[in-house]
């Protein structure tokens, strides 16, 4: 804890509020905060078939927050946050064959001098899945 202290007085003195911000990722763990999951699900899902329809492009869901001294986490920017606002732009509803494709999440943080905004971006496209054709279905009758 002195250690942190130290090197928090360093940066005050070098460089201001802004020379605190690089190394703000040292201090949270000093302060008590814990670092994010890092969780990695994932579910396959093949699109090589014509068996799906693209319903929507860059589906697009935000998450920010905020931090005083861009350390002092006081409402955190959550994964799970900006998952349920993509899938709101998305209408992605209960009970359609739809899942989401190209998934990008982007973390992002601006350091002003009294405040960061941590910022988590989710980018998806989202498909729905067509019934497969069954082969009796294919055959004209004669």
């Amino acid at each position: 804890m002195i250690r942190g202290l130290i090197l928090l007085a360093v940066g005050l003195l070098l460089g201001g509020c802004a020379g605190v911000a690089p190394l703000s990722p040292s201090f949270g763990s000093l302060l008590g905060g814990h670092p994010p999951p890092d969780v990695h699900e994932q579910t396959s899902v093949s699109l090589s078939q014509a068996n799906f329809v693209l319903v929507k492009t860059n589906a697009v869901g935000v998450s920010k927050g905020f931090s005083l001294l861009g350390i002092i986490t006081i409402y955190p920017a959550t994964l799970s946050r900006a998952v349920e606002r993509m899938y709101a732009s998305a209408e992605m509803r209960y009970g359609k064959p739809q899942t989401v494709a190209d998934l990008l999440v982007e973390h992002s943080s601006s350091y002003w001098i009294l405040f960061g905004i941590p910022k988590v971006e989710v980018h998806a496209d989202v498909v729905e899945f067509r019934p497969a054709a069954t082969s009796s279905a294919r055959k004209k009758p004669k």
